[in-house]
């Protein structure tokens, strides 16, 4: 039997961890149970993806991410000023406490508060990881030619 690489429409298994570089581990799948996707069907990022081209079942490589290949560079434009009027009375307000917001079709957004001040809210739209280097360290654990290819 010849040992399948990743490539479009492979099913993979593997092991994940994804890390801020010299700082906290974000994400990881070490220690509980691996995430099977079919390559290409958006579960990881492109790049992400393009970098585990080729390998095959028992491969540990641990790849650092740019911002561009990850979550983006932070955008200023993603930061929204908002009267502290529009803001419950009773609602605690601090930097780091995280809001959903509804955007224009009514979407789901979580924002971050940056800022409180007396008349108004800062309020950080940008991805949490966008800016940052990253590390990702992965296992492949299987590789297969996907049974219902379609």
């Amino acid at each position: 039997m010849t040992n399948v690489s990743v490539a479009p429409a492979t099913e993979i298994s593997l092991h994940f961890s994804l890390s801020i570089i010299d700082g906290d581990e974000v994400d990881s799948t070490f220690g509980g149970k691996p995430a099977t996707f079919v390559f290409g069907d958006g579960s990881l990022l492109p790049s992400v993806e393009a970098k585990l081209l080729g390998l095959t079942a028992g491969a540990k490589e641990t790849f650092t991410l740019a911002p561009e290949d990850g979550f983006g560079q932070r955008n200023p434009a993603n930061i929204q000023r908002f009267p502290r009027s529009q803001f419950s009375a009773d609602m605690v307000l601090e930097e780091g406490l995280v809001i959903s917001f509804a955007d224009a079709a009514r979407a789901e957004v979580p924002g971050v508060v940056s800022e409180v001040g007396d008349e108004d809210v800062m309020v950080d739209f940008n991805h949490p990881l966008a800016g940052r280097n990253l590390s990702f360290r992965v296992e492949i654990l299987s590789v297969s030619a996907q049974a219902d290819a379609k």
